[in-house]
């Protein structure tokens, strides 16, 4: 007894592993996959490819061969005992729903009358059959929105049936003989035709009768090759034929019922089919797209910039920057020399941390440096000579007048056009040597203007002497006056003045 337990434990162990259903992420084959699209659905499956269609294409699928074995019963009038039957089928998938069969199905039946039923005629029978079926079925769980591919195949199945029937009843003898033309008319309905008419012993009388099928079954996928079945189906003799058993009653119809059992097989080249598509579920694709899309067509992700300064809005610490301004990582304008000022507003990009603080402009208040002090103090002492008559005056007139102005643009680099004024200012140096020449430069509204005004008559006394050999001396240094700064002015002059003068601000050097 308690072996059969285990038995019948194992038995439901089994039978709940084999109708689990799969829970996988494999959808059934590669939507990418070419080499399992059909010619005819090429077209498709490329414009599904490219984003120009929204459904992929079917793909080519396996046929299913089966092999079915089980019992069979004729349902009629003669009490019938369980006869045997067996058979092959052939199952192609139209779509992951429904699918077409063509099988042969053979079957052995016979029976016994109870005594009521002997007493009316019936007789102990034996009946042979064969038929060919073409059967639509209907799979009932393949789509699914919470599972993947199914392990198990529930379906319906209907479908037309032709039959080729002999029956054999048993004498008074115990002998059976073929059963046919005991009352029965070649006109009798549901019989398509017969073969050998007579009732001589030994001869074979074939019926030949249509009928419809339907019925059910399940399947258990043992692989992604075979799969075990079980399926019940009644077939249904029309019109009318009511002599299976070989006897008739009133207008009853006769009809087969046989349940089997099947093992099937997938069959056909797996580099080019996919499984039979009731194995799986259409929606596969689609939820694998949602969860980790590989083919839908994503749109451009657009993110916000007010500024236009290059770091979206809900980065940007800074998000009403100027156009143009440089910023940091963080939508901040970029501020070099840190004063507080940032790049786009200073004037003074990398003022020095020893001239802060800045002014709004960013420049820096630098301090004077220390030589600066000392030119300052030459100068007041030169200023108070030439008051005091210290260099005297020279007697006589100069003659020279109408001396050019020498012109400057942006530093204190002379022009080819000054240089050549100069040259003619020389000739007319040397053609007068009592007069002496002020050297005079303009620009006093800061230390740097200053600075310039010093160079640019720097530069000028410095080319007269060097490029044209007039003495030093001959030339009173004179800057930073009220006036045109980029203009240097040359004025014949018979006073005395310094000829050099340090420069009043080096540090503030103008780069040529």
């Amino acid at each position: 007894m308690a072996s059969k337990k285990y038995i019948l434990l194992a038995i439901l162990a089994v039978t709940l592993q084999l109708t689990s259903f799969a829970q996988g992420t494999d959808w059934g084959w590669d939507w990418k996959d070419s080499s399992k699209i059909s010619s005819k659905n090429m077209p498709q499956h490329n414009e599904f490819l490219n984003n120009n269609y929204p459904y992929p294409a079917q793909p080519r699928n396996q046929w299913e061969l089966g092999f079915a074995a089980g019992t069979s019963m004729i349902i009629g009038d003669v009490k019938s005992k369980v006869g045997f039957g067996g058979g092959i089928s052939l199952r192609k998938s139209l779509n992951h729903i429904f699918s077409v069969r063509g099988s042969y199905f053979g079957s052995l039946n016979s029976g016994s009358p109870t005594t009521y039923g002997a007493s009316i005629g019936q007789k102990d029978y034996k009946t042979q059959t064969h038929s060919g079926n073409l059967d639509v079925i209907a799979s009932l769980n393949t789509l699914s929105n919470y599972r993947g591919n199914p392990k198990t195949n529930v379906y319906v199945l209907a479908g037309y049936t032709f039959i080729a029937s002999q029956i054999k009843t048993k004498d008074a003898s115990g002998n059976y003989h073929i059963f046919y033309g005991q009352g029965i008319p070649n006109t009798q309905s549901g019989l398509v035709g017969t073969t050998a008419g007579a009732t001589v012993n030994g001869r074979k009388g074939w019926a030949l009768m249509q009928g419809f099928s339907i019925g059910g079954g399940i399947a258990f996928k043992l692989s992604n090759k075979v799969n075990l079945g079980l399926e019940n189906k009644a077939t249904f003799i029309s019109p009318g034929y009511d002599y299976s058993e070989g006897f008739k009653a009133g207008n009853s119809n006769d009809f087969y019922n046989a349940t089997t059992v099947r093992v099937n097989v997938n069959i056909g080249n797996t580099a080019k089919r996919v499984q039979p598509l009731y194995w799986i579920n259409p929606n596969n694709f689609v939820y694998n797209e949602l969860n980790k899309p590989a083919h839908m067509k994503m749109p451009k992700v657009k993110l916000d910039d007010a500024d236009g300064d290059g770091v979206t809005d809900q980065f940007d610490l800074e998000p009403n920057t100027p156009a143009g301004a440089k910023v940091d990582s963080h939508g901040r304008a970029v501020d070099t020399d840190g004063d507080g000022i940032p790049d786009f507003k200073d004037k003074e990009i990398l003022t020095s941390q020893k001239c802060f603080p800045v002014n709004n402009d960013g420049v820096g208040t630098c301090p004077e440096p220390s030589c600066c002090k000392e030119v300052k103090e030459e100068l007041s002492k030169i200023k108070d000579d030439l008051a005091n008559g210290k260099y005297g005056k020279t007697g006589g007139d100069c003659a020279i007048t109408n001396l050019p102005s020498i012109q400057f643009k942006g530093n204190a680099k002379l022009t080819k056009d000054a240089q050549a004024l100069l040259a003619s200012v020389a000739q007319q140096i040397n053609a007068n040597p009592t007069c002496k020449i002020k050297v005079v430069g303009y620009g006093a509204s800061d230390k740097k203007a200053q600075q310039t005004s010093w160079e640019r008559v720097n530069a000028v006394i410095k080319y007269l002497v060097e490029k044209q050999g007039i003495a030093e001396s001959r030339f009173v240094f004179s800057y930073g006056q009220e006036g045109d700064a980029n203009t240097v002015d040359l004025q014949g002059t018979t006073e005395d003045g310094p000829n050099t003068v340090p420069a009043p601000h080096p540090n503030l050097k103008t780069k040529n």
